[in-house]
């Protein structure tokens, strides 16, 4: 007889990473259509398609960061993602050379799961309000890294030094050249302080067992994508290809 207790099952979190991927699902399908396809979509290349980019990025890593508590095999879980965002870069260099993957989310969301491994014993030593709050302020202050400043978005506080952009040694941490080119890049910073934030959050609501309790049920359809997400981001782009090929 086990008298290990088994955790338990957050249906809501599979959920909303199932609404994400359904999301992405939807936003790549698009991007097929405009820029392969030639379907005219101004909406898309403007700041409605920007936002709708950022959703589904800015929810999967905060997500991702969050549920790294709840794993027991950071080690594997992280080793797969890098191997998996690897076997990407190398499918779209030999298939669509113009659509090269470098340092696409899978890389990002497989090195985090791996920093966060020396660094896990360390951070459980801070107060989770003060992690999520510090995590949060760097990832907006980062933001502008890989365009050369501090500063989120549009609001440039301090440029970095040019040196730092000269070649591309560097672009895993968000320091690359002029010429770089990548159409899913994200560097560690900022994305790793998002993840980082994620974390946190997890730590906060930890201690509230109402909000627990509410994290457990979920809606079936979007979990079954949820628990599965990293193998239909691996074969949705396929697939719509092929589709649209057909149609």
């Amino acid at each position: 007889m086990e008298n290990s207790q088994k955790r338990p099952h957050y249906g809501a979190l599979d959920t909303l990473r199932g609404l994400c991927v359904v999301s992405m699902v939807a936003y790549h399908a698009m991007y097929d259509l405009v820029y392969l396809k030639g379907f005219p979509a101004p909406w898309y290349g403007d700041w409605p398609g920007y936002l709708w980019q950022q959703s589904i990025c800015w929810t999967f890593i905060l997500l991702s960061g969050l549920c790294w508590n709840l794993s027991r095999r950071h080690l594997r879980r992280g080793l797969i993602l890098v191997g998996c965002g690897a076997v990407i870069t190398l499918a779209t260099w030999l298939a669509m050379p113009s659509q090269l993957i470098l340092y696409g989310v899978l890389n990002l969301l497989g090195l985090s799961a791996l920093l966060l491994i020396p660094l896990d014993k360390a951070l459980r030593k801070l107060p989770p309000w003060l992690g999520l709050a510090g995590a949060g302020a760097l990832f907006f202050l980062a933001r502008g890294v890989p365009r050369g400043y501090l500063g989120f978005e549009g609001l440039r506080l301090w440029d970095l030094p040019a040196a730092l952009y000269q070649w591309d040694a560097l672009a895993v941490l968000g320091f690359h050249s002029p010429g770089f080119s990548s159409t899913d890049y994200f560097p560690l910073l900022p994305w790793f302080f998002l993840y980082l934030a994620g974390y946190f959050l997890w730590r906060v609501l930890t201690p509230h067992r109402k909000v627990l309790e509410l994290l457990q049920p979920g809606l079936r359809p979007l979990r079954f994508v949820g628990r599965h997400s990293l193998l239909i981001y691996l074969v949705h782009q396929p697939l719509l290809m092929v589709l649209f090929w057909f149609l």
